[in-house]
Order: structure tokens, then sequence, then C-alpha cells
């Protein structure tokens, strides 16, 4: 029996990949020096939760048949370097799944944005028509138990091909790894300023990425952001490549309906970055040998994956909806999505800066009109997540003055949140959250729970 152990289990995909391979009869072992949900109950649920949080590198040893690293843990992991001294092989997660694809047709989405929904969506599609194959997602999708599966048998693999660094000891963008045979760009915006310090050095990682793409392969890309435009022509790799732009849709009392070539159908996904992503997903899934009635009658049963406007309450004339928007570009299209589903329900959006790019004092005035749709803007940051960080403090006025709204809502702390929340009128209103992290810690059942006592 093989036997694995990951070092920083607790990652997205890490602690997803470690229950695949215990589910493949791997033995399997992990640590990590912090835990979150959903992570910390699903490797309960199989008995991987380490017996104790942090690093202990006496569990390491020459038993371990290699070593798969998180990019959480540092170079100087005790974990990581004991596996060093002991010559163990050691793959970080990309690695992993390049090694295991090696002999399947590669499918990967990249672009800053819409990576996941995209992925989501043409995974959904091969499972409605049984097509078999193995994946990588970057969210919790409905008829899926992890967001990772690798298999022996089947001859695809579709991976969410994220341009964020593979591990400490690979500074590559986890994307290069791939080498994919069919590759989707599906947006560039500048992201993750503290690895790509300047825009031209992370449109750079995309002009690789499609020389990377296999002899005879295929981009597809959307034609209408100019970035991408750019590094598609100029590209040397000699590949055939085919654009995409939103499918024809419209809006009838809150539900969204799409122009197919098998007639208008409604579809629970909304918002024009939603169009483009069914229209990217098509082109990718055409090119796996699926026709177009079998990928827009799938597509219809499409619900959405975890964070991307999922709808978390339904009330009479309230929804709450929570997105993992964080960047300028996804704040501002899940903003215009609710607006334009519900033009008469007031939009209170509630933005969380969480992330390296968004906490930066440089890059913070990316986000100017970002949420100039929303009635009510709120911009949320934990001063503790600044000192986790160990970044320097924010000013709400600087804040809301990169943000050039002067309606702007600025809080520090979630009390001063709540407290709004509170005094709000709810008919005939939306919420929107979001953040790629936890919201600070924000009760979501007690905010329910005062929508529906007034």
């Amino acid at each position: 029996m093989n036997r694995v152990h990951f070092i920083a289990i607790g990652g997205s995909a890490m602690h997803n990949l470690a229950i695949d391979l215990y589910n493949q009869g791997y033995d399997v072992s992990g640590s990590d020096d912090e835990i979150f949900e959903p992570a910390l109950s699903k490797l309960k649920k199989y008995d991987l939760l380490p017996e104790s949080i942090g690093w202990h590198p006496e569990i390491i040893n020459d038993k371990i048949n290699f070593i798969i690293l998180g990019m959480h843990a540092k170079a100087d992991n005790p974990e990581l370097l004991k596996a060093k001294e002991l010559g163990l092989q050691i793959y970080s997660y990309p690695d992993f799944l390049y090694k295991h694809s090696e002999n399947k047709l590669r499918v990967v989405i990249g672009g800053s944005h819409g990576k996941t929904s995209i992925t989501s969506m043409i995974m959904h599609v091969l499972k409605y028509i049984n097509i078999d194959f193995d994946y990588m997602v970057g969210s919790k999708i409905d008829g899926f138990d992890t967001m990772v599966r690798l298999t022996k048998d089947s001859n695809v693999i579709i991976i969410e091909g994220d341009e964020y660094l593979a591990s400490p000891l690979d500074p590559r963008p986890k994307f290069h790894i791939y080498k994919p045979h069919i590759a989707l760009i599906s947006g560039i915006e500048w992201d993750h300023i503290n690895v790509f310090p300047t825009f031209d050095n992370y449109k750079q990682q995309f002009s690789k990425f499609i020389d990377l793409i296999e002899q005879n392969g295929t981009l597809i890309y959307t034609a209408d952001d100019s970035n991408v435009i750019d590094v598609v022509n100029t590209s040397r790799n000699n590949i055939k490549k085919l654009a995409y732009k939103a499918i024809d849709f419209e809006i009838k009392d809150g539900i969204t309906y799409i122009e197919t070539p098998i007639g208008k159908q409604e579809v629970y996904v909304f918002g024009l970055h939603n169009m483009k992503n069914i229209a990217g997903a098509h082109l990718i899934c055409k090119e796996l040998g699926v026709d177009d009635m079998q990928f827009f009658e799938a597509i219809q049963t499409f619900k959405g994956s975890s964070k991307r406007l999922e709808l978390i309450y339904k009330g009479a004339s309230v929804n709450i909806y929570k997105d993992f928007a964080h960047s300028p570009s996804k704040l501002k299209a899940t903003i215009d999505a609710v607006k334009a589903q519900f033009p008469e329900r007031q939009l209170i959006a509630f933005m969380e800066l969480h992330t390296y790019s968004s906490l930066n004092k440089d890059f913070l005035p990316e986000y100017s009109n970002a949420m100039d749709k929303a009635d009510v803007p709120i911009v949320f940051y934990n001063n503790h997540a600044l000192e986790l960080k160990r970044m320097p403090p924010l000013d709400k006025e600087y804040v809301k003055k990169c943000f050039k709204n002067n309606d702007l809502k600025v809080f520090d702390n979630l009390s001063e949140f709540n407290e709004f929340l509170n005094n709000v009128t709810w008919e005939k209103t939306n919420l929107l959250l979001m953040s790629s992290g936890n919201f600070g810690n924000l009760n979501i059942a007690n905010l329910i729970h005062l929508i529906e006592s007034k």
C-alpha cells in the first residue's frame, strides 16, 4: 500500500486530494498549523484529521512513499526539512495531478475570473451525459462528493488552472505545470500582487500558459477582453484558437432565459459573466465531442457551484447571495448581475477585503467604481487579518477614497456591520455577501433570523 503524507492538509485542494487518495486505498496522513471548515469536518469524517494541530517532523520517516506539499507551508517547515533530509519524493499537488494525467487528455481552465464556474459547468454537462472523467475544481458542486477525482480508467481530466504558485519549493504558477491539450482563458485582470508585483509580470504568466499548450492543441478564449486578445495574438504557439462571447439572453421577472440552437431555455445561473461562462463551457464541451442538444439540455439543470452567486436564503421579497468575488472585476460583475436580475429591489452589497491584494494600499485604487451599481455598498476588513498577514493598518477614509463611491460604508469590525443590519428595512431588498474568506465570522443563521423577525 502506498503511504502518502500531506504537509498543509487543510488547504482546499489538498484536503480533497487527500480524501480521494484515501478512497483509492492509499495510507494517508497529514498535518497543518490551522484547519478550518469545511476541511475540518470532511477530514474528520474520513478519520484523516491530524491528532494535533502543528508540524511534527518526528512522524516523517522512510516508510512514506511520497510527500504532497501545500502552498500554505513555508520553505523552512520542519516536516519539509525532515522529508528533504531523508530524500523522500516531494510533489506539489499540481505536480501530482500532472503525473497522474500524463497519458490523459488534459483540459485546463485558466483566467483571473470565472475559472470555477466554467470548470463546474463542464463537469456538470459531462456527468449529465455519462462521460467518465477525472477532475480538480476549486469549489463544491452539487452531485460531486469531492473537489478532486483521480482514476486509472478515465481518459480525460478537467482541471481548474490557478495562476498562484505551486508550492514553497516550486515558484511556477500552477497552470504552467499541466500542459493542456485543450485550454481556456476567461479573462486577465491583475491579481496576486504579493507574487506578481506588476500587471505586465502577471500578464506574462498567461502568455507562457498558451505556449505550454500541447502540439495540435486548442485554445478557447474570451473575445471581449483586450488583455486576453493581446496575449493570444502575440503567442507563437501554432494551435487552434477559438473565441467566444456571451450567449444571448434576456431577463423576465427575475428569471434568465438563454437563446440556444434548440430554442429558448430557462437557466438557474444569471448575470452577463455567467452567460460568458456558458459560452466558454459550450466550446470546451464541443471539443470533447458533446453536441449542442446534449450541452443545452444539461446546462439548464446546472445550479451553480458553492460561493458563486450561491442563493443561501430566499424569502418573500428578500434573497441572500454568497459569492467568492474579491477582485475588482469579479466584484463589479457580481453586483451588476444581481442588480440586473432584480432591478426593483434594493441591493446591499457587502465585500470583505481579505486577500493580500485587496488589503494592499497600492492595489486598492484598482477598485475604483467597482461597487457603483449597489444601492448600499459596504466594505469590511478585519484588523486581525492585517496583523496575521503582517500588513500595515488601513485607514477607512483611504479605503473609501480608493473605491471612489461617496455612498460607500467602511467597517473594520463586525459589530458595526451587525448594528447596521439591525436598522435595515428588509422588504424588497437583496443582500450580496462577497469574500474569499469567511466574512469576518458573520453569523448567517442569526442574520436570517433577524430578517424573518422583521
